[in-house]
């Protein structure tokens, strides 16, 4: 008989042992009865030995079926804690996470292999959806949620914060007027493209600022910051957007401040959050760990980059400026 049958065999003896009986052992196993003694039969004839006596409608073990039941149960037991604690160790290298797409695509998975270089043997999965999780239904570890910071029912972490001004690529800004003519004259003879799901639109902007361009008529409005940060750089219009997201392209030169003497809105925006109980997790300690770390790296790039261009910020209050928005 096959080594492969000879642990089938005893898998089907130790419940028969167990349970006293075939028809409840073979439902345990979820097969016949028929199939339970036949296993039974063939590990008696390999041993050379009974294993078991009838006992009215019931099985016993014999002496020597006691024996193997011992050992049997002893090292089929041992086996399954084997199995759970490996299954455990596997778990506790992987991380399922969640995030914006736009964050995704543009801050995260150009950071992301510096990360698989730390822990190369985690296992990671990245599911990049607008929606927020529902960690009590979904197998989800971290999100990286975009908004104000209300998730009471939640550990939550501020990563980056959103430094919003208005960029065109300098092609597209020279048709403008340039710098030459004052913040609105720019505004009001642009495309002004917004994104939907910014908490900072044009409208907020403006009115803070205290600018008045309703002689404007061209607008565009993009579901995605991957998006509008395109067509800006396709030179179509002025995207009002974050440097969390648009530093590349800054640093670069492809997209320009294009009211550098005004003040760059700053406010926490990109958040991590959880149940507070996966803070347990190995796996997601690391990972808050490092991405702390970038984004404190992020956060001193960007500073330099401001420095360099001249700009100055002006810290508002997301949860309440941002959530009643401009004025009617």
């Amino acid at each position: 008989m096959a080594r492969g049958n000879n642990l089938n065999a005893i898998l089907h003896f130790e419940a028969v042992a167990r349970r006293g009986s075939l028809t409840v052992a073979a439902e345990e196993l979820s097969v016949s009865p028929s199939a339970v003694s036949q296993q039974v039969k063939l590990l008696e004839q390999q041993l050379g030995i009974k294993l078991f006596r009838r006992k009215g409608r019931n099985l016993a073990l014999t002496l020597e079926g006691e024996q193997l039941f011992q050992t049997s149960a002893t090292a089929l037991r041992m086996l399954s804690e084997a199995r759970k604690n490996l299954g455990k160790a596997r778990e506790t290298r992987r991380l399922n996470l969640r995030v914006m797409p736009s964050f995704g695509v543009r801050w995260l998975g150009p950071r992301l292999s510096e990360f698989i270089d730390l822990c190369p043997d985690f296992d990671l999965r990245v599911d990049a959806a607008p929606d927020p999780t529902d960690f009590e239904r979904e197998l989800m570890d971290l999100d990286i949620r975009y908004g104000s910071g209300n998730w009471p029912a939640f550990h939550s972490a501020p990563v980056l914060q959103d430094q919003v001004l208005p960029l065109a690529s300098p092609e597209y800004l020279a048709t403008l007027g340039g710098l030459q003519v004052d913040p609105a004259a720019r505004l009001n003879a642009a495309r002004l493209i917004d994104s939907a799901r910014a908490m900072c639109q044009w409208d907020f902007w403006l009115w803070r600022n205290g600018l008045d361009v309703t002689s404007n008529t061209k607008s565009v409005l993009m579901d995605r910051s991957s998006l509008a940060l395109q067509l800006a750089l396709d030179g179509k219009g002025v995207v009002l957007e974050s440097l969390a997201l648009a530093a590349p392209e800054v640093a670069q030169g492809r997209l320009v401040p294009v009211t550098p003497e005004l003040p760059v809105f700053t406010f926490p925006a990109y958040w991590l959050i959880c149940p507070p109980r996966h803070l347990n997790r190995r796996a997601v300690r690391l990972f808050t760990d490092w991405i702390a770390q970038k984004a404190v790296d992020h956060a001193a790039m960007v500073s330099d980059l401001k420095t360099q261009l001249g700009l100055h910020d002006l810290e508002i209050n997301a949860a309440t400026e941002l959530a009643h928005g401009a004025p009617d």
